[in-house]
């Protein structure tokens, strides 16, 4: 199941520049020393859309089992038919917080949107994330632009609940469209204060952009990352941490320097291993200190 697909079936509580720089082992300065040291503070996270499977059979003993991998904060994609009262349960039993939730268009608009926003502030959500666009959401460059408008508007209803809101990116928002980036159209029409970012490592990188770069042209705008790796070009398949070629140490490091970078998410969407994939990358970041975990 794709992620259109999954997303659509949830309920609001049932539910460039060169790549040099960004490959192991390049030169930079952020690569190594107290920059890169600086990344520790992020606390290791996870997107539960990688294990949706597990969560499927059960929320409580896959939010265990990932607690004890070291995973610290999970990011929800649908509450598998748990009410707000029992999803925060099923964290506390677990010794896990949820920064953040991803929630479809559908559920951050229209007569769903007042009930969403209740239920994330009630299991203790500090961010709401518009996770994807269907193809007929997206449009021109005209259409990106409605869609900021749109954006501006779920921000101030965020606001009024109490919480934050960002956008997740993959590649064909960093595909030209009519000789623009829509990502770059969706920053420069919506509202800096309060309109932020989750930026996806790995769909960057699939789209031809440095992700160094783009984190140095939008000071302030990232707060948060996402956490898979891509293998060498041009194939750039996705991967778990540590076994392709992002550098996750300038990365990391990069996003902390630039200012509202605070969490950082491991996703894999496809693994053919579900808990080989999130207990290879937690190893993998644990073990060259880019994380705080458990």
């Amino acid at each position: 199941m794709d992620r259109r697909s999954f997303l659509s079936s949830l309920g609001a509580v049932a539910v460039a520049p060169t790549l040099a720089a960004c490959a192991r082992g390049a030169s930079t300065a952020d690569s190594t020393g107290p920059m890169a040291q600086s990344a520790a503070r992020l606390p290791l996270g996870v997107q539960l859309y990688t294990v949706r499977s597990e969560m499927a059979k059960s929320v409580e003993q896959t939010l265990a089992r990932l607690a004890q991998l070291g995973y610290r904060e999970v990011e929800f994609a649908g509450y598998y038919g748990r009410t707000p009262a029992q999803v925060k349960a099923a964290l506390a039993a677990a010794g896990l917080t949820a920064p953040s939730a991803h929630l479809g268009l559908d559920l951050l608009t229209g007569e769903k949107r007042a009930q969403t926003l209740a239920d994330a502030a009630a299991i203790g959500h500090e961010w709401v994330v518009l996770p994807w666009l269907a193809p007929n959401q997206r449009g021109g460059i005209d259409g990106y632009k409605r869609l900021a408008t749109t954006m501006n508007d779920i921000a101030s209803a965020a606001q009024q609940a109490g919480l934050k809101f960002a956008y997740h990116n993959h590649d064909f928002e960093l595909t030209p469209v009519e000789g623009q980036l829509p990502l770059e159209v969706l920053m420069a029409e919506t509202d800096a204060a309060r309109v932020k970012f989750e930026l996806d490592v790995y769909w960057t990188v699939k789209a031809g952009t440095d992700p160094l770069a783009f984190l140095n042209a939008h000071p302030g705008r990232i707060a948060m990352l996402h956490l898979k790796d891509a293998t060498a070009a041009p194939a750039r398949e996705m991967a778990s941490v540590g076994a392709g070629t992002i550098d996750w140490a300038a990365v990391l490091a990069r996003g902390i320097a630039k200012g509202t970078v605070s969490h950082a998410f491991v996703e894999h969407d496809n693994p053919s291993d579900v808990w080989a994939s999130v207990s290879a990358s937690a190893a993998w970041l644990k073990g060259q200190g880019l994380v705080a975990s458990r």
